[in-house]
């Protein structure tokens, strides 16, 4: 699937005067080469919880994996709208990105065998695909998930400074 262009909308409110909303393909390089995101999900009782964990970018959305009996997933089966943010530690440098989206599970085998590939391309990991998921090697079944963006933020940090929303059709 080709990757949605979005429209781009600078908030002047939070952004340098003269800032630009940085390019679409930067922040999709973000996206791309972060290897560890922070999930932001809601329990059932409405609290957040929030892990990081690593990502995957793949056909215009993020991809991570988790066992099913992990509060992640817990609160996923609940609650499919999430939050996944990466970025910098620093103040003056860098751009930060938030992406809100809704999961969707991943069962196919030959997009989960994709995966599986990127997986052991970007982080060294060796995910065997099993029944609707990954066999991580411990003995456990990974459920993997697919969040398409609906809204994304991108922070740019050191002069110019900018705050953009990115919104998908």
């Amino acid at each position: 699937m080709p990757e949605l262009e979005p429209v781009a909308v600078l908030n002047p409110d939070f952004s340098t005067a003269g800032a630009t909303a940085p390019r679409w393909s930067s922040v999709a390089e973000v996206l791309a080469t972060s290897e560890m995101f922070w999930l932001s999900t809601t329990r059932r009782d409405g609290r957040p919880h929030v892990t990081p964990l690593p990502a995957v970018w793949h056909d215009g959305s993020l991809h991570i994996c988790t066992g099913d009996k992990e509060q992640k997933s817990v609160n996923l089966a609940a609650e499919p709208r999430c939050v996944l943010s990466t970025g910098t530690n620093t103040m003056n440098a860098g751009l930060d990105v938030v992406l809100e989206g809704t999961v969707a599970r991943i069962t196919d085998p030959a997009t989960l065998h994709e995966l599986s590939a990127l997986w052991k391309a970007k982080l060294d990991w060796d995910f065997a695909v099993v029944d609707g998921g990954f066999h991580d090697g411990r003995g456990g079944t990974a459920l993997v998930f697919a969040i398409a963006p609906e809204k994304v933020l991108a922070f740019s940090k050191g002069e110019p400074f900018s705050q953009t929303r990115y919104r998908f059709s």
